[in-house]
């Protein structure tokens, strides 16, 4: 079995070099790369604080446009604030836009019934919304949030430089829980080999994370 490639230093797209290249507000591919990453993230996030879709998509939208305005002068310093840090705040903000947006008509007519009929089923369950905007809660949730992208982005990275049939083996037997026989059984194969392929994808999947982590 081919032993699959090194990963290279630069396969993250968060690097600090990603971040100097921000700077660059023309540059579309890196942009690109940016909202690929992350928009998925921030919905998440948005969500689980109890907005609707509509209100997550909005946050995720403002959270594009106030990272566009602010990373060509963001200094990236782990030390001081790190990026992870600088984007849960930017994030965290456009969700208590949209939570006092929601607010606003209540206040100026405190005497009318609202009817959340129409939403309720379209919001996350009060158990699993962020509780408190400015507290723990919060930092939670993100870092949940975070790490798995960390986790999508590692695999697809490890995806891309795989074999067919070593990803297939990986996914069936990790991913999605195969018994080794199965796995076997499905892909011509022995049982060792499926042990081997895990072993070694699962190596280059550590490593990879490792690099993600060193770079947040």
């Amino acid at each position: 079995m081919a032993i699959m490639a090194e990963l290279k230093d630069d396969s993250y797209p968060t690097r600090p070099s990603l971040l100097r290249r921000l700077k660059d507000t023309q540059d579309q591919q890196s942009w690109q790369e940016f909202h690929d990453l992350y928009a998925r993230m921030i919905f998440r996030f948005a969500i689980k604080a109890g907005l609707t879709e509509d209100e997550a998509e909005e946050v995720v939208q403002d959270t594009m446009i106030g990272a566009a305005k602010n990373l060509p002068t963001f200094q990236y310093d782990p030390k001081v604030c790190s990026f992870k840090t600088w984007l849960l705040n930017l994030s965290n903000w456009r969700v208590q836009d949209q939570l006092r947006k929601r607010q606003a008509p209540l206040a100026q007519h405190p005497h009318v019934a609202r009817d959340d009929s129409t939403s309720d089923a379209s919001r996350t369950a009060t158990v699993e919304r962020v509780p408190d905007p400015a507290g723990p809660e919060v930092e939670a949730v993100w870092e949940r949030e975070w790490k798995a992208t960390l986790m999508d982005a590692a695999l697809a990275k490890v995806k891309a430089r795989c074999e067919l049939k070593q990803w297939q083996v990986f996914d069936l037997y990790v991913l999605k829980e195969w018994s080794v026989a199965d796995v076997a059984k499905a892909l011509g194969i022995s049982a060792a080999r499926v042990y081997l392929t895990k072993h070694r994808v699962s190596l280059l999947l550590k490593k990879e994370l490792k690099r993600l982590e060193r770079n947040r």
